[in-house]
């Protein structure tokens, strides 16, 4: 399953997840049997290419998630994590909020 996360750089599973006003990059992670398989960086999503993104994690519940349920994506926030390690780790457990339910 692939999952989105905007992200403040490109520095691997250690990137900061950001506000969508400030984002940098756009993290998709191709997560499958509970673990992080690989990562790529996009600077656009738009530039993404994949038909069907099953997840987008955010940084707040209050952020703009609409656009992503428009695309039929899950939305989810995170609670305290910050890297996209943690944030995958949180995402195995159910340990992050669902927002727009």
């Amino acid at each position: 399953m692939l999952i989105l996360v905007p992200v403040d750089d490109t520095s691997g599973m250690q990137a900061k997840i950001s506000t969508l006003a400030e984002v940098k990059q756009w993290a998709l992670i191709d997560f499958d049997e509970g673990v992080g398989r690989s990562v790529r960086f996009f600077d656009d999503r738009t530039e993404i290419g994949e038909s069907w993104i099953e997840f987008v994690i955010l940084k707040s519940t209050f952020e703009n998630y609409m656009p992503f349920m428009e695309e039929n994506m899950m939305v989810l926030a995170v609670r305290e994590e910050e890297t996209l390690e943690e944030i995958i780790e949180a995402f195995k457990f159910k340990e992050l909020d669902e927002v727009g339910f």
